[in-house]
């Protein structure tokens, strides 16, 4: 076994007795039954772990994880995870995040990306493209990326909206829940908020779905 693979279990080993000096329930309250009031749409990427950032427990963020955070309408994976998140679980609050310096972001502004994860990038192509002439007046490579991650992240919540999940949700109880779109600037940890046109997605998706247009 490698140092850094021990290291990692040893870790583990520690932080489950701190938890139980400090609290002695801590794990017996892990085992309820869980029902948290977040769902997090997240990149894969290993420096975005939202409990970290956001100082959450256990049991208080129902997670799905993809490259560059995507939404996409054809993946049983997700479509899977928002079905339980919203039906099941009847969360509060449902966060796509993205993030400044995203290795998909690049890949697909680039346009380096091959095989499947070039496959998987392809709709932030798309993106490239529609904001072609936003993109390109901004003349600083880093800030342009950092837009682009801010408007990959804007498409993923208008994707929500046009899934039949949340549509039904929505329709059946407009205050069920609420959709939120983050970016987090890695060079201070900080969550941004993005202001983003819900109403219109929200009109758009009940009373005209992506398959009828």
């Amino acid at each position: 076994m490698s140092e850094a693979y021990n290291k990692l279990i040893d870790k583990n080993k520690a932080w489950a007795i701190e938890k139980k000096d400090t609290n002695p329930d801590y794990f017996t309250k892990i085992q309820l039954p869980q029902k948290p009031p977040f769902l997090y749409i997240g990149c894969s990427d290993s420096r975005m772990p939202l409990d970290t950032y956001t100082q959450t427990d256990p049991g208080q963020l129902f997670v799905h994880r993809n490259i560059a955070n995507q939404v996409s309408l054809t993946d049983i994976n997700f479509l899977s995870v928002l079905e339980y998140a919203v039906n099941v679980l009847k969360v509060k609050h449902i966060i796509v995040c993205g993030h400044y310096q995203c290795g998909g972001v690049e890949a697909a502004y680039s346009n380096k990306a091959e095989g499947l994860v070039g496959n998987w990038v392809n709709p932030i192509r798309d993106l490239v493209l529609k904001f072609d002439d936003e993109l390109n007046n901004i003349k600083d490579r880093h800030l342009r990326l950092n837009r682009l991650s801010e408007l990959n992240v804007m498409k993923q919540v208008e994707n929500l909206y046009k899934t039949t999940i949340v549509q039904r949700a929505l329709e059946a109880n407009p205050d069920q829940f609420q959709i939120h779109g983050w970016v987090l600037d890695l060079s201070n940890g900080l969550i941004i908020e993005l202001d983003m046109p819900h109403e219109r997605w929200l009109r758009k998706g009940l009373v005209k779905p992506e398959w009828l247009e």
